[in-house]
């Protein structure tokens, strides 16, 4: 598989001026000022194939607006390189942005006071598309946002779900074959969420539009990504398929038992118990040392099972697991 994106041992440094108190401490920091320099993203490498779902997610804080903006031109590294399609964002703006399509959750690229239908047709101006083209991609996307709904409603009109289905049309109506997501479902509800994800699954599978995905929403990662890029205090923690990751990070599972009836003895040497409610007991136990067949078949000798279940981890307690382990 071919690096649509290559990132390549990246540092970004800020200055930032320490705050003094109190009037003379304003007044020294005014004349004198204090400053010091931070590194929002510490080496960072990593590269990303033709039609990959990548999530790139992290604590507030941990260097992925950064990145972005140094992937998509806006920031410029302080060292490293970044290509996109094998061109310098920061060398060539003009020609990566043309590549690129950016759906932020709290801003949107549409204007106010057009109608929906307005604002794309400036939008083909701005990236000279080609009548014809943009025809076809309106249709398209017309068919899978279902943006026909509400095309002539003035931007400011639109509800929150109504809006993302729109700056998702827009960031895609220049057939761009890389496209950033930051929270692209934030504050939608479960209806609206499940519309966005099936689009971007459906131009994933249909144009092989390669996607990075930062957002703090699991549920868009579980759905969405097939890989994980976990980045925290500017370094990248984790990189690899999520279930490998999943299974590296957790490597702790439990199993539910419910009784027919009242044991005191309910222990095991392999598994520990980590709570016990009337006839039910909550096991944990190392993958590693014992599988959850061989602790159910010895348990099943030795107590009255009625019920049980065993509970796999998720990847909310991976990303719990690497913020625990590099805070």
């Amino acid at each position: 598989m071919s690096a649509v994106i290559e990132v390549k041992d990246v540092v970004k440094e800020f200055k930032v001026v320490k705050k003094e108190t109190g009037l003379r401490g304003a007044l020294k920091g005014l004349l004198f000022p204090d400053k010091r320099t931070v590194r929002g993203v510490d080496g960072i490498s990593f590269e990303i194939g033709q039609g990959e779902i990548v999530g790139y997610i992290g604590p507030n804080g941990a260097g992925k607006s950064t990145t972005i903006k140094m992937l998509t031109g806006i920031l410029h590294p302080t060292r490293g390189s970044i290509r996109i399609n094998g061109i310098s964002p920061q060398s060539d703006r003009k020609a990566v942005v043309r590549q690129l399509g950016v759906v932020f959750g709290q801003r949107t690229q549409l204007y106010w006071d057009l109608r929906l239908g307005e604002s794309f047709e400036l939008l083909r101006r701005i990236y000279q598309i080609e009548q014809a083209q943009f025809e076809a991609n309106m249709k398209e996307l017309s068919e899978v946002l279902k943006l026909h709904e509400f095309i002539d409603t003035p931007v400011r009109q639109l509800s929150l779900g109504q809006r993302m289905r729109g700056d998702l049309a827009a960031a895609m109506l220049h057939s761009p074959s890389v496209l950033f997501l930051d929270e692209p479902t934030i504050g939608l509800d479960a209806d609206a969420k499940h519309a966005i994800r099936k689009f971007i699954k459906e131009m994933n599978r249909t144009k092989g539009t390669t996607i990075i995905l930062t957002t703090h929403d699991l549920d868009d990662v579980e759905q969405l990504c097939s890989r994980l890029v976990i980045v925290n205090n500017g370094k990248v923690v984790e990189d690899g398929p999520m279930d490998v990751l999943v299974n590296k990070l957790t490597p702790r599972r439990r199993l539910v038992v419910e009784l027919h009836e009242h044991q005191e003895d309910v222990g095991h040497e392999a598994a520990e118990i980590v709570q016990r409610e009337g006839l039910t007991v909550w096991y944990q136990f190392e993958k590693s040392r014992i599988s959850a067949a061989e602790l159910i078949a010895d348990l099943s000798r030795k107590l009255p099972i009625r019920d049980l279940s065993v509970k796999e981890p998720s990847i909310e307690d991976a990303i719990r697991e690497v913020y625990k382990v590099t805070s």
